[in-house]
């Protein structure tokens, strides 16, 4: 039986539901974690300034918008620590009439580098994001018919049109190289693996779809028949040294567009499941994974942190469960820059909580001891047609974290900060 990654996403929730309830009847736990500790139950030393005296406020003072962060696979916050990076719409489904804003977080000012962004969906909105060591900031948008990959100069707002009929996924702050790919709904000939150096410009292919399809075969066709794949979603690793990328194929009634004509289709149009890490330099391909649940490099380049609160290692392709931690149904989670905690976001229906509400938590990245930081209303916020999620993630010097928080009729970027900060 193949299962969308829409449907794969819905089940697991409903498992992680049915693992707290029987934990609540004294029943065995799901042998992925199960019902875990309780919050606060163990002595993490590291997770010890998340548990207390916990500040936390909206980023933004500025009414009447939504401000959201990118994704959980990075930060918005500047590698140096000085500004925050942020997205901005006053349109109620927040895809449209989008500006790029950087604010000062010592003095609150605030500046705006991009307007008029045409996003797909305000869950990831422009995929905007810090690189190459704070001088750039990379982002797509939808201008004149056509899918863009832009830089923009943080200090002059000065843009450049890197390139085109592609999206870019999520590189790493202090470096130049991007992974791109080709718009999964519609990819063209943009099917394959390819990394973008936003100083030069260079677009380089690291491996052929047609390559991931050779070697995996019988897993390919499992999931896509005999249709033509692309490879989006590329995350690069710290050390740079590998990426993984996520498998999709257009859907059989997804309409063409013409060249330079191109509009978002507000939908699905692409079914997309499956994992495959690759050498950067090489394009060696190092393994396939069935489930790309939510993938998230630890600092070490060696562990990839997913979905079920799994590990996985990315040059062997073994996966091991992060012991005594509860299931954290619909979960985003990402990494501790020292590696030794991980954030996540979850519905709160599997911890009592009513339909729609979600929380954030800090977790201990060995087990046995976690902490809610925040719970709020999540079902609000921007009417897009594919929901934004809370998504959060660590600044660079892990002493806060980032989070989106639908409540009310804007989504609003927040931030927490830890006790000892």
């Amino acid at each position: 039986m193949n299962l969308s990654r829409r449907r794969f996403l819905e089940l697991a929730a409903a498992a992680a539901v049915a693992a707290h309830a029987r934990q609540a009847s004294a029943q065995p736990p799901n042998p992925r974690g199960g019902g875990g500790p309780q919050p606060d139950s163990g002595h993490s030393a590291a997770l010890a300034p998340w548990k207390s005296g916990v500040k936390i406020g909206q980023v933004s003072d500025v009414p009447e918008r939504h401000t959201i962060h990118t994704y959980f696979n990075v930060t918005p916050e500047s590698p140096d620590g000085k500004s925050v990076l942020f997205y901005t719409s006053p349109v109620a489904d927040g895809q449209t009439q989008g500006t790029l804003v950087v604010r000062d977080r010592k003095t609150g000012k605030e500046r705006t580098l991009v307007t008029g962004l045409d996003c797909e969906d305000a869950h990831r909105v422009a995929c905007q994001q810090w690189i190459s060591r704070g001088r750039r900031i990379i982002f797509h948008d939808l201008r004149d018919g056509e899918v863009v990959v832009v830089t923009v100069d943080p200090e002059t707002k000065a843009q450049r049109v890197l390139a085109k009929h592609r999206m870019v996924s999520f590189g790493q702050q202090d470096s130049d190289l991007v992974p791109i790919y080709g718009v999964h709904f519609q990819p063209d000939q943009y099917r394959d693996v390819e990394v973008l150096n936003a100083a030069t410009g260079e677009i380089r292919t690291v491996a052929k779809a047609d390559t991931i399809r050779a070697a995996y075969p019988a897993q390919v066709e499992a999931l896509y028949g005999q249709k033509p794949i692309s490879t989006p979603f590329g995350t690069i690793s710290p050390d740079l040294k590998l990426l993984f990328v996520k498998l999709s194929a257009t859907d059989d009634g997804y309409k063409e567009q013409p060249p330079g004509q191109m509009h978002w289709p507000h939908s699905y149009q692409s079914d997309r499941e499956g994992l495959v890490v690759v050498e950067v330099q090489s394009g060696k391909l190092v393994f396939f994974e069935r489930d790309w649940g939510h993938p998230a490099w630890f600092p070490d380049s060696r562990r990839i942190l997913n979905y079920h609160n799994t590990v996985t290692d990315a040059y062997t392709g073994k996966t091991v469960s992060i012991p005594d931690l509860p299931e954290f149904p619909g979960q985003h989670l990402t990494p501790s820059p020292d590696g030794k905690l991980f954030v996540t976001d979850t519905h709160l229906e599997a911890f009592g909580g009513k339909r729609g509400e979600w929380g954030v938590a800090v977790c201990d990245a060995a087990g046995a001891d976690w902490t809610w930081i925040a719970k709020f209303q999540g079902d609000q916020g921007a009417t897009t047609w594919r929901k934004n999620h809370p998504h959060p993630a660590f600044s660079p010097d892990g002493k806060r974290i980032y989070y989106n928080v639908n409540s009310g009729p804007w989504t609003t970027l927040h931030v927490a900060e830890r006790g000892d900060a």
